[in-house]
C-alpha cells in the first residue's frame, strides 16, 4: 500500500490585520459621526428656531442643549444661510415734550447743556444773559486784542454764549499737554474775567488728524482730553469756580478746517473755552453741583 506524504499548509500569520483594520476604521468613522452631531452651532441654531417659530407661531425660542464645546467661530453663521430680520420698535416721542429752543439743535455737550438752559429761562432772564455775554465778549477782545490780531485767538459772540478758540500751537508744544510758559499769562488773564462773572465753563480740546501713540498719550482722545484738563486746572489755580467748570475732548473729530493742510491742520489743534451762562433760579436754589452733560435734557 502506497502511503502518500501529506503537505504541511502555509500558515497565514497576518492574516488578523484585515479585519482589525476594518474595525478600526469602522470605529474612526463611528467618532467622527458623533462628534459632527454631538456640536450645535448656536448661529445656525438661532436662525432656524427663528423661521420655525415664524412658519408655526410657536410662542418662544428655545435656547439648544449643548454637548460639547461650542464652536469658537468669529462668524458661526455661514454667509449662505438666510438670515431673518426682527422688527425694531422706533420710539416717536410725544408732541407735548420739551425740544431745544429754535435753532439751537444739539450736536455736543455744549450745545446740549446750552439748548436746555435756554429752553427754561424766562424772558427777564434771557435780557439779563444777552447784557452779560456782551459784557464779558467786549471784555475778553480787549484783553486779548494783540493775540487776536495775530490769530492765535478768536473770540466768536452769539447771542447766548461765547467761545474763546487758542490755538494750540500757542498753549502746548506738539504731542503734550504741558502748558508752555508762555501761553500761561494769556490763560491767567482769560481766568481774571470769568471769575467775575456768575458761569459755566466747558473747555474743549481739539487736535488734527494725525496719530499719536506714545506711552503717555496713546492717541489723540487722551491728547484732547489732557490738554482741555490742563487748562481747566489752570483756570481753578486762578480762581474760577470747579464746580462751573468741565473739560472735554474731541480728539480729531470735530474739526474747523481741512486736516489736508498744514494750515487746516493747525487751526484744528485749538482749545475752546466755551462760556455759558448761569440762571438766577439755579442760583437761588443753591445748586452747584457740576455739570451734568446727559441730564441737562432731561424734563425736570
Amino acid at each position: 500500500m502506497t502511503r502518500h506524504n501529506r503537505r504541511e499548509e502555509h500558515l497565514n500569520h497576518e492574516a488578523w490585520a484585515i479585519p482589525y483594520g476594518d474595525l478600526v476604521t469602522l470605529l474612526m468613522a463611528f467618532f467622527v459621526v458623533m462628534y459632527a452631531v454631538s456640536v450645535v452651532d448656536a448661529g445656525k441654531y438661532s436662525v432656524l428656531s427663528e423661521s420655525l417659530i415664524e412658519a408655526f407661531g410657536a410662542p418662544a425660542a428655545v435656547d439648544p442643549i449643548q454637548i460639547g464645546e461650542p464652536t469658537q467661530a468669529l462668524n458661526p453663521i455661514s454667509e449662505d444661510v438666510r438670515r431673518s430680520l426682527a422688527p425694531v420698535e422706533i420710539i416717536v416721542p410725544s408732541p407735548d415734550e420739551e425740544a431745544p429752543a429754535p435753532g439751537l439743535e444739539p450736536s455736543s455737550p455744549t450745545d446740549v447743556a446750552l439748548a436746555a438752559l435756554i429752553g427754561t429761562a424766562s424772558e427777564e432772564q434771557l435780557g439779563r444773559i444777552i447784557g452779560e455775554i456782551r459784557e464779558m465778549a467786549e471784555e475778553l477782545q480787549e484783553a486779548m486784542g494783540s493775540l487776536i490780531e495775530a490769530g492765535n485767538i478768536e473770540v466768536k459772540r452769539q447771542p447766548y454764549w461765547i467761545e474763546v478758540s487758542i490755538n494750540s500751537n500757542l498753549l502746548f508744544s506738539s504731542g503734550s499737554a504741558t502748558l508752555q510758559p508762555a501761553a500761561r499769562p494769556a490763560l491767567i488773564r482769560v481766568a481774571q474775567l470769568l471769575r467775575g462773572h456768575d458761569v459755566r465753563i466747558h473747555v474743549e480740546g481739539h487736535t488734527d488728524n494725525l496719530p499719536i501713540n506714545n506711552t503717555i498719550y496713546p492717541s489723540n482722545w487722551e491728547l484732547s482730553s489732557g490738554r482741555a484738563a490742563t487748562v481747566v486746572n489752570l483756570f481753578a489755580q486762578n480762581g474760577v469756580d470747579p464746580e462751573r467748570m468741565v473739560a472735554i475732548g474731541y480728539g480729531q473729530f470735530h474739526p474747523i478746517d481741512s486736516n489736508a493742510t498744514e494750515a487746516g491742520r493747525a487751526r484744528n489743534r485749538r482749545v475752546a473755552v466755551i462760556v455759558l451762562p448761569v440762571l438766577q433760579s439755579a442760583q437761588a436754589s443753591g445748586q452747584r453741583a457740576p455739570e451734568r452733560l446727559k441730564t441737562d435734557l432731561e424734563p425736570g
